[in-house]
């Protein structure tokens, strides 16, 4: 089976653009609409909810929602909430959360990994009718349960990066969400590292530019591009070819933005989804066949709503 196809709802999309784009997403034909919780714009429960509200078949993901910040007793309830109003249409996105955020806000837990299993276990089993009693270092539930368990119990994904964090998506969660950029080399060290017993469905998000030109689809995506030589994005380069490169050229220069514009041609298509229609399917099945189930773009430009669409072109007839 082929991947999804999926886009994200920008972050700082203008509000009166919000429903907008997520009806066109759905016009268009892709599969999956994924909102994003970031500090400090838009809630993930919120943007879900009038995401669904204003279309009629499409996914929505939330992707993704820090653990540190929420119950997970009310975090269930929030959800399965979704779940019954709109079965089979949402997934639910849990991850550690930027650290810096985190600890802005006064929520950074001792042990950001024994904090996440406990939320993600305690979850899970509250949306599959259990009655969760928890005695943990984080999280502790006493019968905690859903007055009335759900038809359609929704998945719960995990959106992590590093190989430690990834071995507990594959034991705690349905599926794993991976931020920006995947490659075939990165998914493959992260499926490694998950070895789910199970199905576990694999979420990839990549920077997306489609232009029958491109030259002029690398020029529109490099500048996103030039935060990917920071140190909290090792795990995603360390497995490529040009690694050690990479990091030193990041080395020699002061700025991101300098980063980016010196970054060969060739390390832009493996870093992003770029070029013709044709080129980014041949990537988005590479990526298929290393693992992902799902392919997410990210749009590029100033007009969301005109990249949105130009992102459908890979989406064939």
């Amino acid at each position: 089976m082929s991947p999804r196809i999926g886009v994200t709802l920008p972050r700082d999309l203008p509000i009166e653009q919000f429903v907008p784009f997520a009806r066109r997403a759905e016009e268009l034909g892709f599969d999956e609409l994924w909102v994003i919780e970031d500090c400090f714009f838009r809630g993930g429960i919120a943007q879900a909810a009038v995401a669904l509200a204003s279309t009629s078949s499409i996914t929505v993901g939330i992707g993704i929602m820090p653990a540190a910040a929420r119950n997970p007793a009310f975090e269930a309830l929030e959800i399965a909430t979704l779940a019954e109003l709109y079965p089979g249409r949402i997934i639910a996105g849990i991850g550690h959360g930027v650290g810096g955020w985190i600890r802005q806000v006064g929520a950074h837990p001792a042990s950001p990994l024994t904090l996440l299993e406990e939320h993600l276990t305690a979850l899970r089993g509250i949306l599959r009718g259990n009655e969760v009693t928890s005695e943990g270092r984080y999280i502790n539930l006493d019968r905690v349960a859903l007055e009335k368990p759900l038809a359609t119990v929704p998945p719960v994904y995990a959106g992590v990066r590093g190989p430690k964090s990834l071995a507990l998506a594959g034991r705690a969660a349905d599926g794993t969400i991976l931020a920006e950029p995947v490659t075939p080399e990165y998914l493959m060290a992260a499926v490694a590292s998950i070895a789910a017993a199970g199905e576990h469905h694999m979420v990839a998000y990549n920077f997306a530019v489609i232009d029958d030109d491109p030259d002029a689809a690398r020029r529109a995506v490099r500048s996103a591009l030039g935060w990917f030589g920071e140190p909290e994005l090792l795990a995603h380069i360390a497995p490529l070819p040009f690694a050690e490169e990479f990091a030193a050229r990041r080395a020699a220069v002061s700025t991101q933005a300098e980063f980016a514009a010196d970054l060969p041609d060739e390390w832009v298509d493996a870093l992003a989804l770029v070029g013709t229609p044709e080129r980014v399917r041949e990537r988005m099945a590479e990526l298929g066949r290393a693992g992902v189930g799902s392919n997410v773009l990210i749009p590029i430009g100033e007009d969301r709503l005109l990249a949105l669409d130009s992102l459908a072109r890979v989406l064939g007839d």
